[in-house]
């Protein structure tokens, strides 16, 4: 048996990195999951090891930004597993610059991947949560506490140098979060974020400057850490070490379970002591 078992889960950005583990964790405890990536084969190679750890999941490839997407996510859930329980809203990437070179079109994906596209996907769960809800209450049977997790980062809590964009976005989530938490308290949805602190993946790992690039909607973007840079976070860390994405997906999966079915509308900092 799973803390989760029977819940529907969506988890954007879910094919690689922190989102993957999110999504296996979720679906180790029992639920289902959609998983989401901007590319095809990882969103199918994530429902496959999911399936071979035996879970269950179904992929939702595209991208977060495109008109549509949100309803077509949500529609996934409710074709495929009959409803939605859990959103985990993870997708998004980093474009940096300092702000007197950024671009409107660098300021303006960073947003619309970061804060844009969460709004959409919880407008369009909206209808298909309030429905749910008038069900249960109409048949006299209880309402289950769904949730909702937001990724938000210590860049939106504390500011991050070269990063206007990306720090905007993030405190922006953090009030979409608030907000959501007030109106949805109704239907007995939870609305929590987590900022993330430094997590290793695949954006990190990279040396800065060298070839690591990103391929976003035909943008390839250079990402990675001077390592020096990054030794000198971790050691500012208390814990004497940067995250991993089995670290940031814990932090999630608590958010989601039945014992934080009363803490709705706060921001969990998972960056092992470090709050910026």
């Amino acid at each position: 048996m799973g803390t989760l078992d029977g819940k529907v889960a969506l988890v954007s950005g879910s094919g690689r990195g922190i989102g993957r583990a999110i999504a296996e964790k979720l679906a180790g405890q029992g639920a289902r999951v959609v998983v989401n990536d901007l590319d095809a084969d990882p969103a199918k190679e994530a429902v496959a090891a999911i399936e071979a750890a035996g879970g269950t999941a179904v992929a939702c490839a595209g991208s977060v930004t495109e008109d549509g997407f949100a309803e077509r996510f949500v529609a996934t859930a409710v074709d495929e597993f009959g409803g939605v329980d859990i959103i985990v809203n993870n997708a998004g990437y980093t474009w940096d610059s300092v702000v007197q070179k950024m671009s409107d079109d660098q300021w303006d994906a960073i947003l619309d991947v970061h804060l844009k596209a969460p709004f959409r996907i919880l407008r369009a769960a909206q209808p298909v949560i309030s429905a749910a809800v008038k069900q249960a209450r109409a048949a006299g049977t209880e309402v289950p506490c769904r949730k909702v997790v937001n990724i938000s980062s210590i860049a939106g809590t504390g500011g991050n140098a070269g990063q206007a964009n990306y720090s905007a976005g993030k405190a922006g989530v953090i009030g979409l979060t608030k907000a959501l938490s007030k109106e949805w308290g109704r239907y007995n949805v939870t609305v929590n974020a987590v900022a993330f602190g430094l997590i290793r993946t695949r954006l990190t790992e990279v040396p800065a400057g060298g070839d690591g690039k990103i391929d976003i909607a035909g943008r390839q973007l250079a990402v990675g850490v001077n390592p020096e840079l990054l030794d000198a976070m971790e050691r500012g860390i208390p814990l004497g070490r940067a995250g991993t994405p089995a670290d940031a997906a814990g932090a999630v999966y608590l958010l989601c379970i039945p014992e934080s079915d009363y803490v709705s509308g706060q921001v969990v900092i998972c960056g092992g002591g470090f709050n910026a």
